[in-house]
This record gives C-alpha cells, structure tokens and sequence, in this order.
C-alpha cells in the first residue's frame, strides 16, 4: 500500500511557508495562523488529489482531510523546533 508521502510532506512544507509568511506579517496575528495553515492545507490536498499522481486521496472529503492534517502538522512541526531550541538553550 502506497500512502504517497512525499505529497503529504509537500502540502506540509508549503503550509509551512505560509505559516512563516503569516508569522512575519504584522496585520496576522499569532493565533490564527493554525486555521491559515489547515485551510490552505484544505484547498492543497484538493489541488493534490487532481495534480498528484500518487496522491493517497481519491475523493474530496479524505484528500481535505489529508490537507488539513498537513497544515497541521505544518504548525505543529514549527512548535516542535521552537520548543526543542528551548531546550537547547538552557
């Protein structure tokens, strides 16, 4: 079974970039850059399951799913790395 991770990781890496250029934007505040990133995580797994050929969606209702996950995980791993340069640091 092929769960087409490498499209998973791009809708996550490019949810993550959003989510950096929300963070540097002084009109967007801190706490709604998680719904940012899991709506733009929405509307790429929909782009995905079109454009990617090994997509792991093949309708609409779990390739959003998917995409939210992703921007998700998008904002989860940016507290991963701000919590672990805690740590780090101490």
């Amino acid at each position: 079974m092929d769960f087409g991770i490498a499209s998973v990781t791009a809708i996550t890496v490019i949810c993550y970039l959003i989510g950096m250029i929300c963070k540097s934007s002084d009109k967007i505040k801190d706490e709604v850059i998680p719904s940012v990133c899991g709506v733009c995580g929405a509307v790429l797994g929909i782009a995905g399951m079109y454009v990617i050929p090994d997509f792991p969606a093949q309708d609409m209702l779990n390739a959003i799913a998917i995409g939210i996950v992703s921007g998700f995980a998008s904002t989860g791993l940016n507290q991963a790395v701000k919590q672990l340069g805690k740590v780090q640091n101490k």
